[in-house]
């Protein structure tokens, strides 16, 4: 009996692990799943128009942050640079914003390699806004 208990719990385990939906870091499988990001602060959170037009530095704080994570200002997405899994930066333009006003930013992560095993991969952070006077 204690056999038939053990392989029970074996292949209570393994369903677990790849069912959809599961938690990545249950399931050995999404090792290439990318987190989605989170964001909490952009410095500095005001700018005017002038310095955009100059090209200003946005400076983006929160966390999971990965080397593939963009910025998307106003539905544009744009190339950060990331400083760490918690800061990135990005440079805003005219290009990308016509003039005064509020600006919708948030960090997006494409997914990773993770087929269809059950693991999330990659996302959208909330969206912030940037005030540009």
């Amino acid at each position: 009996m204690p056999f038939r208990a053990c392989a029970l719990s074996i292949a209570s385990l393994l369903a677990v692990l790849v069912l959809p939906g599961c938690n990545n870091t249950l399931n050995p499988l999404c090792g290439s799943a990318r987190p989605a990001p989170v964001i909490g602060s952009l410095s500095p959170a005001e700018v005017t128009f002038s310095e955009v037009q100059q090209g200003v530095t946005i400076t983006v704080t929160g966390h999971q942050f990965v080397s593939s994570s963009q910025v998307v200002v106003n539905n544009t997405p744009i190339a950060a640079t990331i400083v760490s899994s918690q800061k990135l930066t990005v440079k805003l333009s005219s290009a990308v914003v016509p003039g005064p006003g509020s600006v919708k930013m948030m960090v997006q992560t494409p997914s990773g390699n993770s087929g269809d095993l059950g693991c999330t991969s990659g996302g959208n952070s909330s969206v912030l806004l940037l005030t540009v006077n």
